[in-house]
């Protein structure tokens, strides 16, 4: 089976999250960053009270517009990052808790935003789900026929 190119780490890593998931995002840019990747953080940058649309919409349009290799979503549930995320036409969010989601949204649904619900993880696993996520080529093949019928053109 032919294997596609995992994601162009030159360009930035997106990310994002609401006040649940701001400690988590905060571990996860310290990782990605000592693992060499740049950063473009699209908020919250505390933890008060925020709306995760406000900062979901931004990844999404980054990752987009490909000016991101792709995105991270975190909040309490990862339920309302995704759902927003997933109202961009491009954009193919996943939440995932466990490295083989992780592993089975790259290469089965080429997503391209991974959301982590920061209530039900340990960052530990965060940080090895991005991992998973970063190295995982898109399959192609039965499944690129069934990534081109998601977009509502």
């Amino acid at each position: 089976m032919q294997q596609h190119n995992t994601f162009d780490t030159a360009l930035p890593v997106a990310i994002g999250s609401d006040h649940a998931g701001f400690e988590y995002k905060e571990e996860v840019i310290s990782y990605l960053e000592a693992k060499g990747l740049s950063v473009k953080d699209f908020g919250t940058h505390s933890k008060d009270s925020v709306d995760y649309p406000d900062y979901a919409h931004p990844v999404s349009t980054a990752v987009e517009r490909g000016l991101a290799a792709f995105g991270i979503l975190i909040c309490g549930s990862a339920n309302g990052v995704a759902i927003t995320a997933n109202k961009h036409q491009g954009i193919r969010a996943a939440i995932c808790w466990g490295e083989e989601l992780s592993r089975l949204a790259r290469s089965h649904n080429n997503a391209n935003v991974l959301c982590i619900p920061a209530r039900f993880v340990d960052v530990a696993v965060a940080n090895q789900m991005v991992d998973v996520f970063i190295d995982t080529p898109f399959e192609g093949g039965r499944h690129q026929n069934r990534v081109s019928k998601m977009a509502c053109l």
